[in-house]
């Protein structure tokens, strides 16, 4: 069962030295690739280390989250380029985007933090222009200036993948239609979900991509529990009864799907 987690973040287990046992659990449970997606400058040289001493089965991104946008997140951005000139180079730019949902309470202060995450957005959108390479949105309470950033910013929707995916069917249909993708974590497993079903399901199979965001969002089966890498399985489980196809044709798509994005 080749499965690709296309959106995970190491860094907790790396830190807690529990990493090879989480490791050692996703091979077991078939999953043959992880994509650990760096959020700030303090995580991109040790995904890039993991996946120079795991080639094949971990890449890496490099990109300034917005929440861990600052007033001096311009060092930070003028970083990223020469992450992409080491030998062991980002599959992605990412993840980046805009967090209206976790916005300090006193308006003022939202809107100087909306502005600083918006500058880094538009900032980090010209280096993936400038790169050609592929783009990991997140988009928290943000979907519509996402949208609009990025059609400005003349990225190739191609190249564009809305992670963890929680808006519904038209919104994705909003992306698909411009050429991008969306991708899909446990919560899709969710009783409650049912517009992330229908927006899965609206994308289609051949658009399909997995996720765990681990080690956050643990699908149903083993909700409360640390979320890693291993558990993504739960979520294909779903997926498939979800899109009628046997887990063998799921799996198929998904990785095929997260392999043409990434160019891996």
């Amino acid at each position: 069962m080749p499965l690709i987690d296309s959106h995970c973040h190491l860094e907790s287990f790396a830190r807690a030295k529990t990493l090879p046992g989480v490791l050692e659990r996703a091979k077991a449970a078939g999953v043959e690739g992880l994509i650990a997606v760096g959020t700030d400058i303090d995580d991109w040289s040790l995904y890039r280390d993991l996946a120079a001493a795991n080639p094949g089965f971990i890449r890496h991104t490099v990109g300034l989250h917005p929440c861990h946008v600052e007033p001096s997140w311009h060092d930070a951005v003028t970083a990223i380029g020469p992450m992409f000139a080491d030998r062991t180079a980002p599959v992605a730019l990412g993840e980046i985007g805009l967090d209206n949902f976790h916005l300090p309470k006193d308006a003022e202060e939202a809107q100087e933090v909306k502005r600083l995450q918006e500058a880094a957005f538009r900032t980090q959108l010209a280096l993936a222009y400038q790169f050609d390479c592929p783009v990991v949105i997140h988009s928290r309470s943000a979907f519509a200036d996402c949208v609009r950033m990025i059609d400005e910013s003349g990225v190739s929707w191609s190249k564009v993948v809305f992670h963890c995916f929680s808006e519904g069917p038209d919104a994705v249909r909003e992306i698909n239609r411009r050429g991008g993708l969306a991708s899909f974590t446990g919560i899709l497993t969710y009783p409650s979900a049912h517009a992330i079903r229908e927006a899965a399901l609206a994308q289609g199979l051949d658009r399909l991509m997995l996720e765990t965001d681990c080690p956050y969002l643990s699908p149903q089966a083993v909700r409360g529990k640390t979320n890693e890498p291993a558990h993504l399985a739960h979520t294909a489980e779903f997926a498939a009864k979800l899109f009628g196809v046997s887990l063998d044709t799921l799996v198929a798509a998904t990785e095929a799907n997260t392999r043409r994005f990434f160019g891996l």
